[in-house]
C-alpha cells in the first residue's frame, strides 16, 4: 500500500465525475476514521467491489473494544482475580498485556470461525454462516466480509501490529 498522490490523481482522472466524487468521499471517510492509506482502501473497494469500509470499521471496533479496552484506567476494578494479583505485587502493565493478548487470541479465533463459514469438525450438517456488509437501513448489500482475521493486526492503534504483545 502507499499509493503516491500522482497515482491517486491519475486513477481519479480515469473515472467519470460521479466516480471521482464517490472515490474522494470514500477516501475522506477512511482518513477521518484514521486509516493509513485511505486512498488505497477506497480504490480497492471501488475497483474490486470489496466492502473495505465495513471491514475496516468492524476490525477497528474489535481492536478498540475487546482488545484495547484493557488498557483503560479502571479495566481491572471489577475483577477480583486481577485485584488480588495487583495486591500481591503483579505488574499492572504485564496484566494489561496479558489481558490484551488473551482478548486478541479470542477475537482471532472468532474471526477464523466466521471466515471458515462452517464448523469444519462436523460433517453431515449443511448449514454455515456469512458475515455481510449492510446498508444504512440494515439491509444486506450482498458483499461478504471475508478474510477478516488477515487484517486484525493492522488495526493496532499503536502502529506496531501487536508486536508489543509478545514482549
Amino acid at each position: 500500500m502507499g499509493e503516491s498522490s500522482n497515482e491517486w490523481q491519475a486513477w481519479l482522472n480515469s473515472l467519470d465525475a460521479g466516480g471521482r466524487a464517490a472515490a474522494e468521499s470514500l477516501r475522506a471517510r477512511f482518513e477521518a476514521l484514521g486509516a493509513v492509506d485511505g486512498g488505497d482502501w477506497a480504490k480497492s473497494e471501488i475497483c474490486e467491489d470489496l466492502p473495505h469500509l465495513a471491514r475496516f470499521m468492524l476490525l477497528r471496533s474489535l481492536w478498540r473494544g475487546p482488545i484495547g479496552s484493557w488498557s483503560g484506567p479502571d479495566a481491572f476494578d471489577q475483577l477480583p482475580a486481577a485485584q488480588r494479583l495487583l495486591a500481591a505485587g503483579a505488574n499492572e502493565e504485564d496484566l494489561v498485556r496479558l489481558a490484551q493478548v488473551i482478548a486478541f487470541e479470542a477475537v482471532c479465533a472468532t474471526l477464523d470461525e466466521l471466515d471458515s463459514g462452517s464448523d469444519v469438525n462436523v460433517s453431515g450438517i449443511d448449514v454455515g454462516w456469512l458475515v455481510m456488509e449492510s446498508a444504512e437501513d440494515g439491509s444486506p448489500t450482498g458483499r461478504a466480509l471475508s478474510g477478516l482475521h488477515e487484517d486484525l493486526l493492522s488495526m493496532d492503534p499503536s502502529g506496531r501490529d501487536g508486536a508489543d504483545f509478545w514482549h
